[in-house]
């Protein structure tokens, strides 16, 4: 163990003595005049993860016989800190690999080997098959949520670490997977759902906003002669329950019903079509201001939620446009 300590020069044999040097206390053979350096021990691990499930083996040697840890061990030398990485994968798991790049580094002290700095690398799976290895007893794949307590708790913090760097990506994936899934569940699962709240919660704000700008547009008129509470109602029912309306909470049949009566009722009230259209635009587009005015849209996530609400967006008020002017058209 890296506990022992050195009581004869390896080279003549003269017994060894402490001395300072750079106010390190270190092992010195007065004889050679030769200083004997404690470096902390490479060892490397790789995290291979498949569909969010990450690749761990099980020791079968002491220290830690029968605990689970990432594929690890020591560099030897002579070889690159990534061959090691790869070498170690392959011997304990049977995985061929190749670096995808490193994760974390991180030092620590341990009972049986001492000084340990680990470094661990993301490694993309490249051929071979999953078998135990010469000093393992069992290879698997654990979901990285469920992982069991690891031998060394470095594999857990580059684990986290690793989870962290993904955690971004991952949620961009599952937000577009479930935005094509069709009609959505009641709960909210979206990245953009965030901002859909909000613009419910401000419903008065951005219809206040919204009013000011119809009674004054030179395109939209016709709605300075219409009573505002039937204006009001009809807007601030939309935007109030906007994720009702974009979340598969109402049907297709709803939507439809809602804007064919919309648009039978805007003629009813005397406008022009091209009103309806032009009011609906500019509802569109306060809603975009409203959702814009909510954040510092910089980081890859923050731009992917502002797309895709804006395909939500897009989507919903085609919708409303087609079947408004369906509706002013048939007149009832």
């Amino acid at each position: 163990m890296r506990s022992r300590k050195r009581i004869f020069c390896p080279y003549c044999g003269s017994g060894i003595i402490g001395r300072m040097e750079e106010c390190i206390l270190r092992d010195f053979c007065p004889h050679c005049e030769t200083f004997f350096y404690d470096n902390p021990l490479p060892v490397v691990s790789a995290i291979v993860v498949r569909d969010r499930n990450v690749l761990l083996v099980k020791r079968g040697n002491k220290p830690y016989r029968g605990m689970w840890c990432l594929p690890s061990g020591f560099a030897e030398t002579g070889e690159s800190i990534e061959d090691a990485a790869l070498r170690e994968l392959e011997e304990e798991s049977g995985i061929r690999g190749r670096i995808a790049g490193l994760i974390d580094v991180d030092s620590c002290t341990n009972f049986f080997y001492g000084d340990l700095l680990f470094v661990s690398y993301e490694v993309e799976p490249s051929g071979g098959s999953l078998r135990a290895g010469s000093d393992t007893v069992s290879a698997k794949y654990f979901p990285l949520e469920k992982i069991p307590r690891l031998a060394f708790p470095s594999n857990e913090r580059a684990i986290k670490a690793f989870v962290r760097g993904k955690s971004d990506s991952w949620a961009i994936v599952d937000s577009f997977s479930r935005s094509l899934g069709g009609k959505q569940s009641r709960d909210k699962n979206l990245l953009s759902d965030r901002i859909v709240e909000m613009i419910e919660k401000n419903a008065s704000r951005i219809v206040l906003l919204w009013m000011q700008d119809v009674l004054a547009s030179r395109s939209t008129e016709g709605y300075r002669r219409i009573d505002r509470d039937w204006i009001w109602k009809g807007v601030h029912r939309i935007i109030s329950q906007f994720g009702k309306w974009l979340g598969g909470f109402y049907s297709d049949k709803d939507v439809r019903g809602f804007y064919l009566k919309l648009g039978s009722g805007s003629r009813r009230e005397g406008l022009i079509l091209s009103e309806v259209l032009s009011a609906l635009s500019l509802l569109r587009k306060h809603i975009w201001e409203f959702s814009l005015s909510q954040g510092v849209w910089t980081s890859t996530l923050d731009i992917y939620t502002a797309l895709e609400l804006d395909r939500r967006i897009v989507v919903f008020f085609d919708k409303a446009a087609f079947y408004a002017s369906r509706g002013y058209e048939s007149g009832g």
